[in-house]
């Protein structure tokens, strides 16, 4: 009897992590366009570019969206509202 119950412990303690979860899923984690491409440079005068970093409606997406760090994000919005003053980029969506 007690070498069932062993063994039912065993079988339910595999070889696990004490922080594995099942149910959990591993995020991964973003990494900034800008720091990971080191020849890729932000220009206001390329909109193709900026559009990346604004959505339909033309507001700027947050850094969890694009994944940017807190510096790149800083140059994104600069060079997006550069754009939208010298009217390459729009201020908002036309309806």
């Amino acid at each position: 009897m007690a070498d069932k119950s062993k063994k039912r412990n065993n079988m339910r303690n595999k070889d696990y992590d004490d922080d594995f979860n099942p149910k959990m899923k591993k995020i991964k984690k973003k990494v900034c366009p800008l720091c990971g491409d080191k020849n890729f440079v932000l220009d206001f005068k390329n909109a193709d570019q900026l559009k990346k970093f604004i959505n339909d409606k033309g507001k700027i997406l947050p850094r969890r969206t694009t994944g940017a760090c807190a510096k790149h994000q800083r140059d994104i919005t600069l060079a997006v509202k550069r754009a939208r003053h010298i009217a390459i980029l729009p201020y908002a969506a036309k309806d």
